[in-house]
Formats: structure tokens, C-alpha cells, sequence
């Protein structure tokens, strides 16, 4: 992978000549694997020669600070050469998809501790989903059984690893977790102890009391889901959790600048170097695609590639807010032109889009109490890629002219599959919530497609490794079509689910 994708000796003999001038020595690199990132820490006003701009502090009206500059150049000779440069003028922030909050307990005496709802007893492992679930609490008994793997026994858990990733201060609390599966999981207690963590660009492990602020903020809630969520189904499937740094508030001075926007790339950066790197990792965080610099998304996506090749499955939630949140779907380049919102990294062809589901029988996961609506879309940075050619057109061609305009009809369409996404339960802070997002529902296929990479090395075979070209070929027959519900969002009533392939829940939720 690293001769695939390495510069020629002539991009980096400029780029090696053009730092050297201006008095960067070969010292102060730091190259990754292939040598087609260059890393390095220099002063505010070296950086500011290199790039002839000025950077400043710029603050955000909820307390967020950055160091980033308007616009920035390069010497012509160097335009072919180099993709993108970062920190420069990205002012996105990546955030959490779903976890959204539904106070079931009151939590305002922080001395009140609720148990967990029990589990039903009525139930047989091969037993109804309609019995085992209770769809006002999803618990890992019905996604084990309504997927079909509550009989499944893991046989490589030694070969065979899952991950996630942790963003914006976000970390998976041991305590809740131990709570979480004593009662949800009691065979699973010890993997609260036991799962790896994995401190990346500053990332933190936070495992003490909460403060107030960070009660009412919600932090650890989506930690929390992804922790809980992926040891009750896939346990005994080691775990291992990424927490990259990058998160605000904080302070900075132009001496002391802190990269806290780019935290794919940071991640990206050690895994690729990492030769023991989980073969299954979920990630519920994203933001809208107009925000991403392009260059940066395209760097950040031919990194999930590199990823696909190595024999890695990579998961995406598809959004939280159907085609895009009312009043908020504009284009962002000054024309302020009516668009869908597609969102990012769930927009790149190289990882795996997930979507949500409720109810059994499942249909498009909806919830008008907090707004949440399954995502979906098309993307305006990535072209469909060819193994989308044998359905996406056929559902385009089915919208007509219904949404003429609103989106890109040549785009990367997205989800690729769905799951459950509504009212899953946690235990945050010593207390039950139930929550919603289609970051309940990535966790959880990338769970269930661990137990299938288990099978496989177990078998002696390959994992899975990127889904999506045999997914679209033939792999779609292991999944249950959605047809019932939308991706509402923009004032409209957004995608269609339908028979077959759809820009909401793509090919449906696994096969039990």
C-alpha cells in the first residue's frame, strides 16, 4: 500500500528544496510510512513565510477558539505537488452524530441511582424479535436476536478485533460500561476492564465524575453508546478505542497554536502506521460536506482507502437530520442557493454508510421529539463510484424531477445498509437513557460484522475488509429491504425508502 500511493522522488525533492529555503532543516520532518504526509512544528511566523499569509485567533460565539488564516498560497512549481495543508482555513467542527438525549430519570440528585430496565424473560435464543424487544428500549438481547447472532460463538477473539473512535473529548467510562453489561451482558462484566484505549494527538481518557457543565452538555453519551453497544453484541471481540485529541475550548496565543480541527487526519496518521489495526472500526461523527475544505475531504477519504486495502471495514453513521435540518439548507459559496445538505465522511466512496431504523417490522428511523431523522444523500465532492452503477441510477431516475436541483444526480449516493437507531439503552453517568442516532446504528453493524470476520479468520479466511464492492455485487442478499418512511429534512419530505437500494436506508439491516 505504501509504494501505491508514495510521491515521486520529484514532488518530494521540491517539497524537501522548498522548506530547506526557507529554513525548515530535515530534522524537524516527520514523514509517514509512504512519505506522502509531511509533518512538522514550527513557529507561527515561520508558517506565515512558508504560506506568505497572516494567521490569527479566530473565537466562536459559544467560546471556541482557533488559529487559522483566510487564505494562503503556494509557489507555483508546488501546485501539482501538494494536495493540501493544514491547519490553513478549515473553520469546520466535526460533531457527534445522534446521541441525542431523552431524560428517562431525573438525574438533578446526583446521589439517585435507577437500575436498568430488567430484559424480558420470555425468550428462547431462537426466539421472536417481536417477543424479545421492547422497542421503547432497545437492548443487545433483541439486536442479538433480531440479527441473528445470539447463537453465534466466538472462536477467534484472540486474531479478531473491533475499534471506535472517539472525538471532541468524547471517552467510553469504564463505571457505566461494567453497569451496562452486568445487566444487559453479564457474561461480557470483564470487558469493561479490559478494552484497549488508545490516546491519540492529545486525546484524553476521562474516567472521573462529570462536572455539572459537562452533565448538561451530554459529554460521554455518545462515548458511552459506542462502548456499551459494541461489547454487548460482539464480546469476547477485543476492543479497542481511539481517542484523538482536537477539542475546545481552549486558549490559544499565535506561539502555542493547538490543532484541535483535523482530528481524521491525526487519526488517520497513526492507524496507518499501526501493523495491528482492528479489522472492523465505527465512527459516529460527522458534518455537513460544504464545510469540509474539498482538499482535505479528498485526503481524508484516500486515507479510509488506504485503510479498505489493508483488509479493514470502516463504518459511518449517514447523518442525523434527513437530507439537511430546516432552515439550514443553503450552499455556503455567497449564492445561498436551496441544496440537500450531503454529509462527510459518509460521502466518501471508500467506507461503509449506515442509516437507521425503528420498530419491528423496521421502517425509517424517525423521532419529531428531538428532530432526529435518518440521513441521507448524495454527495457533491465524490463521483458514484462504479459499483453503485447497478442500482443508484435506477433510484434516481425513480425520484423524476421531484427534487430537481436539490442534489447532486452523479454523486456518491448514501447509506449503503442500515440498523436500529432509536431508543437505544445506555448507562450514562449511573443512570438509564435511552437514546437515538445512527451512531446507535454503526456501532452496532460494526459489531455484527465482527462476529462474521470471527467466522472467517476462524475458518481460516480473510475478514471482510471494504464492503462495498462485493456489497453491491452480491452481498445485499444478506440484508432485509426497508421500504416504509423518508429522510424528511429542507421543508420536504427527503428520500424515499423503496424496494431495493435507497438514499435512506440503502440495501436494509441485516439479515437474521
Amino acid at each position: 500500500m505504501n509504494d501505491l500511493v508514495k510521491p515521486s522522488d520529484d514532488a518530494l525533492g521540491r517539497v524537501k528544496e522548498w522548506l530547506h529555503d526557507n529554513g525548515v532543516q530535515s530534522s524537524q520532518l516527520e514523514y509517514s510510512p509512504a512519505k506522502d504526509w509531511i509533518k512538522c512544528s514550527l513557529p507561527i511566523k515561520a508558517v506565515e513565510k512558508l504560506l506568505d499569509t497572516e494567521y490569527s485567533v479566530f473565537g466562536h460565539e459559544d467560546g471556541d477558539y482557533l488559529v487559522r488564516t483566510p487564505q494562503w498560497s503556494l509557489p507555483q512549481h508546488l501546485h501539482d505537488h501538494i494536495n493540501v495543508i493544514q491547519p490553513t482555513n478549515s473553520f469546520f467542527r466535526p460533531r457527534r452524530q445522534g446521541a441525542t438525549l431523552k431524560t428517562v430519570y431525573d438525574i438533578s440528585d446526583n446521589n439517585w441511582r435507577p437500575l436498568p430496565r430488567p430484559e424480558p424473560k420470555n425468550w428462547t435464543p431462537a426466539g421472536d424479535p417481536s417477543t424479545v424487544c421492547d422497542t421503547s428500549l432497545v437492548t443487545p438481547l433483541c439486536l442479538r436476536t433480531l440479527y441473528g447472532t445470539i447463537d453465534y460463538k466466538p472462536a477467534a477473539a484472540g486474531k479478531n478485533k473491533v475499534g471506535l473512535n472517539n472525538f471532541l473529548g468524547e471517552s467510553n467510562n469504564r463505571s457505566d460500561t461494567k453497569l451496562f453489561l452486568q445487566q444487559y451482558r453479564p457474561e461480557a462484566v470483564s470487558a469493561a476492564a479490559d478494552f484497549k484505549v488508545v490516546l491519540i494527538a492529545n486525546g484524553t481518557d476521562e474516567q472521573t465524575q462529570e462536572t455539572p457543565e459537562e452533565l448538561a452538555a451530554g459529554k460521554g453519551l455518545e462515548g458511552n453508546l459506542d462502548s456499551e453497544t459494541i461489547l454487548g453484541i460482539s464480546y469476547p471481540t477485543p476492543l479497542t478505542a481511539y481517542n484523538t485529541g482536537g477539542s475546545p475550548p481552549f486558549t490559544p496565543d499565535l506561539t502555542t497554536p493547538i490543532n484541535n480541527n483535523e482530528p481524521y487526519l491525526d487519526w488517520l496518521n497513526y492507524v496507518l502506521t499501526d501493523p495491528d489495526v482492528p479489522q472492523v472500526i465505527s465512527t459516529s461523527y460527522a458534518d455537513d460536506e460544504q464545510t469540509v475544505p474539498y482538499s482535505y475531504a479528498k485526503s481524508v477519504c484516500d486515507g479510509f482507502a488506504q485503510l479498505g486495502a489493508r483488509g479493514v471495514s470502516l463504518f459511518f453513521g449517514s447523518g442525523d437530520s434527513g437530507v439537511g435540518k430546516n432552515g439550514n439548507c443553503l450552499t455556503n459559496d455567497g449564492k445561498n442557493t436551496s441544496t440537500f445538505l450531503a454529509m462527510f465522511p459518509t460521502s466518501c466512496p471508500y467506507i461503509t454508510s449506515v442509516g437507521g431504523t425503528k420498530f419491528i417490522p423496521e421502517v425509517v428511523a424517525t423521532d419529531s421529539r428531538n428532530g432526529y431523522v435518518s440521513g441521507g444523500g448524495f454527495s457533491n465532492y465524490f463521483p458514484r463510484p462504479d459499483y453503485q452503477d447497478s442500482v443508484v441510477p435506477d433510484y434516481v431516475k425513480s425520484l423524476g424531477t421531484q427534487f430537481s436541483g436539490l442534489y447532486n444526480t452523479t454523486g456518491r449516493g448514501y447509506p449503503d445498509i442500515a440498523a436500529q437507531s432509536y431508543h437505544f439503552a445506555t448507562i450514562w453517568n449511573g443512570t438509564l437513557q435511552p437514546l437515538d442516532g445512527t451512531s446507535a446504528a454503526t456501532p452496532t453493524v460494526a459489531a455484527i460484522t465482527a462476529l462474521v470476520n470471527d467466522a472467517l479468520i476462524a475458518a481460516g479466511k480473510s475478514p471482510l475488509g471494504f464492503l462495498n464492492p462485493w456489497l453491491y455485487k452480491s452481498g445485499f442478499t444478506a440484508f432485509k429491504d426497508v421500504t416504509n418512511g423518508s429522510a424528511v429534512g429542507c421543508g420536504t419530505s427527503g428520500f424515499p425508502a423503496q424496494k431495493g437500494w435507497d438514499a435512506v436506508t440503502g440495501f436494509g439491516t441485516p439479515v437474521s
